[in-house]
């Protein structure tokens, strides 16, 4: 006899996953959120910051991070793989996530099209790090039998996040400048980066 389904309601507000899941999937909602101020008008960001930019220059700037992201990643996970433990992982990401959360404030410093190429090459080196870890700890602690529910979860979290930000990042240059948006961004970043701290109170050996 098939069992009868009750939305998961519960689910929509993180009650029914351990608590290792529920601060990862609020750190990366904040993550998301902080980073959907600036992608979305990422090119609009670097032809204010950076006199005679182009359109070419932020498709360049974006391959850079992507192909460095890509290779390093690679590497990272493997040494992930190596050491053993979740606590090394946990301190991996979670250095490398502060790192991150500050890498936005580089833009504001930067005068020419070659700094933006630099910043987004040491930014792949820092996402490569933080992404292979953040799922290798996210993986091992999936509850049983809900792998499914709890990858829906962490999707769905992050995408609304995007969605809500893109739209208040478009706002928040219009009436106060790029400036002001990457440093908001900045603090919105290591908000989301504090919520992975308790993680490690929940790791396994």
């Amino acid at each position: 006899m098939m069992r009868k389904y009750r939305i998961p309601w519960k689910d929509y507000f993180l009650l029914s996953v351990n608590p290792a899941i529920r601060f990862m999937v609020l750190s990366d909602f904040v993550w998301f959120g902080a980073a959907g101020l600036i992608v979305p008008i990422f090119a609009l960001l670097v032809e204010d910051l950076i006199p005679g930019s182009t359109a070419a220059t932020v498709g360049i700037a974006a391959s850079i991070y992507l192909i460095t992201k890509s290779v390093v990643q690679i590497f990272s996970a493997s040494v992930i793989d190596w050491i053993r433990g979740e606590k090394d992982d946990f301190w991996v990401l979670f250095s490398f996530s502060i790192i991150g959360a500050f890498m936005p404030l580089a833009y504001l410093f930067m005068t020419t099209q070659m700094h933006l190429f630099i910043i987004q090459f040491i930014y792949g080196i820092c996402i490569a790090f933080t992404f292979p870890t953040f799922m290798a700890i996210f993986s091992r602690h999936l509850d049983a039998k809900k792998e499914g529910t709890e990858w829906g979860i962490y999707y769905t979290m992050n995408d609304l996040s995007s969605a809500f930000t893109a739209f208040a990042g478009g706002v928040i240059a219009t009436l106060i400048g790029f400036k002001m948006l990457v440093l908001i961004s900045v603090v919105v970043s290591i908000f989301g980066v504090l919520f992975l701290y308790p993680v490690r109170y929940y790791l396994y050996d």
